[in-house]
């Protein structure tokens, strides 16, 4: 379940390790954001596991971590801890998707 980033610092450019940007012409809803970043992560690296995303248009993310830290939104403290080491922005950040490469 996501939730609100309330209570979170704002996401911004900086925050994210090399981003690789992705565009679509149109807004898209979020499982199809989803299945197209996958596939351009899957274009870098073949295998690859999505650890954390955001959907800036609602405010939500998954994990459902909450902040922790000052810097950064828990969820992107958690995909980084954890290894994301591909960061897929769609649209400027309209979704942020962070995968790791196995």
């Amino acid at each position: 379940m996501a939730l609100p980033t309330s209570s979170c610092p704002p996401l911004r450019r900086d925050m994210l390790p090399a981003p690789v940007d992705l565009s679509a012409p149109i807004h898209l809803p979020r499982p199809e954001a989803i299945r197209l970043a996958t596939r351009q992560a899957q274009a870098i690296h073949p295998e690859v596991m999505l650890l954390a995303w955001f959907d800036r248009n609602t405010g939500e993310f998954s994990p459902p971590i909450p902040c922790c830290l000052e810097d950064r939104p828990g969820w992107l403290a958690y995909a980084l801890s954890r290894g994301a080491d591909l960061i897929i922005s769609l649209n400027g950040e309209e979704y942020v998707f962070a995968f790791k490469r196995l």
